[in-house]
């Protein structure tokens, strides 16, 4: 009849020395998450100058303006070109 032995303890560390170093670098990463999130924040908060309507009412006019300005440039560049090859396809067909 064969006996039944416990494992050695050498086995239980090397499976449980992985677990707590992974165990571990999860807290680690998890502070350094939380950290961020922290200091994201209190930036957020204290060091972002925001601002007033007047100014905010400014930026929008002046980008709607450019925006306006850029769609009317690259429409006449379209119909500009295919305009063009319009006219040198005429010539094959």
């Amino acid at each position: 009849m064969v006996g039944y032995r416990s494992p050695k303890p050498l086995i239980w560390v090397r499976i449980l020395l992985p677990v707590l170093v992974f165990y571990n670098f999860q807290i680690s990463v998890m502070n350094k998450v939380a950290t961020y999130f922290s200091e994201s924040y209190k930036e957020l908060m204290e060091k972002v100058t925001w601002p007033s309507w007047a100014q905010l009412q400014q930026s929008t006019i002046i980008v709607l303006i450019a925006t306006l300005l850029i769609t009317l440039v690259v429409g006449v560049m379209d119909f500009a070109s295919n305009s063009l090859l319009k006219f040198i396809y005429s010539f094959f067909a």
